[in-house]
């Protein structure tokens, strides 16, 4: 009989490989959060194009199975941008975000809650273009709060395997899979 694997998605191995280039708003450091999950991948295309899919949330469905029923609140575009608000339903929880930090082709970093309730959750972005014309993505997110100490005690690596899954993705529809 094969003995079953222990390895287990953790925080604390999160928080061990976090990047110290992702800014935090305040309330929403990774070291006094509920949850925190770090993700990155290598990604085989030019970070301009991989930053394009970031920023069209309204075509995420087309690429990620998670995101359904974007659409644009406080925009005048069709990307994000500064302070746009974006309503979307991801893992089946509808979610209204608001674009906090924006630095064009490196970082965007929104906030996420229930619709109508305070912020309890921030997600980040960044990337960062590579010698060989690749690029290396990282997604952070930090909770806080009831839902995030909830998430932490019945599925610590729930948070951080949803961004694998986006991140797997993302890779695709950037490297034309």
């Amino acid at each position: 009989m094969q003995k079953q694997p222990t390895w287990k998605l953790t925080m604390d191995d999160d928080l061990a490989h976090r990047s110290s280039e992702i800014h935090w708003p305040d309330g929403f450091s990774p070291e006094t959060a509920e949850i925190f999950s770090h993700t990155e991948i290598l990604v085989h295309a030019p970070c301009e194009k991989i930053w394009q899919h970031l920023l069209e949330v309204t075509k995420w469905p087309e690429w990620y199975p998670d995101a359904k029923d974007v659409r644009l609140i406080e925009n005048d575009g069709t990307i994000l941008k500064k302070g746009t608000t974006f309503q979307w339903t991801t893992f089946g929880l509808a979610l209204e975000s608001k674009v906090d930090e924006f630095v064009p082709s490196s970082r965007v970093g929104w906030f996420a809650y229930a619709p109508g309730s305070e912020p309890n959750f921030y997600h980040t972005w960044y990337v960062v273009p590579q010698e060989d014309g690749s690029c290396l993505v990282i997604t952070e997110e930090v909770g806080k709060g009831g839902d995030a100490t909830y998430m932490r005690q019945t599925d610590e690596g729930l948070m951080h395997r949803g961004h694998e899954m986006w991140l797997a993705a993302l890779k695709w529809v950037s490297e034309d899979k």
